[in-house]
C-alpha cells in the first residue's frame, strides 16, 4: 500500500548517521544523499526518507505516530535497538520482547530517532 514515509530532521547528519546504524543492523544499508540534502534508504520497492521541512520551519514529531518496520526475526530486532540507542536514539516503552498483537504473539522494539519520531521493528515470533 504504502511506496515511501518521509519523516523531517532538524540534523541530517546526526538522523543519518541513527537511520544508517538501524537499517545495516537490520540487514540493509546505509542511506544515498539526493542533490536536495534528503537521505533516501531503499528496500523491496518502497523508501524511507529523512529530510528538512521544505517550509523551512523546525521539524517536529508526530504526537501519537508510529512508523513500523518488519525485522526478520527477534535478534535482529535487538539489533537494530541496539544500533539505535548507540546512535542517539532513546528506548522508549518497554524493553524490546514479547507482545499479543490481534491474538498472535509478536516481538517489538521501540525507538524515538534524533528528533523525537517514534519508531517499532517488528518481527515475528518463533513457537
Amino acid at each position: 500500500m504504502f511506496c515511501h514515509v518521509m519523516v523531517g530532521s532538524n540534523n541530517i547528519e546526526a538522523s543519518k548517521k541513527f537511520y544508517d546504524a538501524l537499517f545495516t543492523a537490520a540487514g540493509g544499508s546505509a542511506g544515498t544523499v539526493d542533490a536536495k540534502g534528503r537521505v533516501a534508504y531503499s528496500q523491496n520497492g518502497a523508501r524511507f526518507l529523512v529530510t528538512k521541512p521544505i517550509n523551512g520551519q523546525a521539524a517536529t514529531s508526530a504526537n501519537g505516530g508510529t512508523i513500523g518496520f518488519t525485522i526478520k526475526d527477534p535478534a535482529t530486532v535487538d539489533a537494530w535497538h541496539a544500533a539505535g540507542v548507540a546512535n542517539g536514539g532513546a528506548s522508549v516503552e518497554n524493553p524490546p520482547g514479547v507482545r499479543e498483537s490481534a491474538g498472535k504473539k509478536v516481538y517489538l522494539a521501540y525507538l524515538r530517532d534524533p528528533d523525537g519520531n517514534k519508531l517499532c521493528a517488528r518481527a515475528p515470533f518463533p513457537g
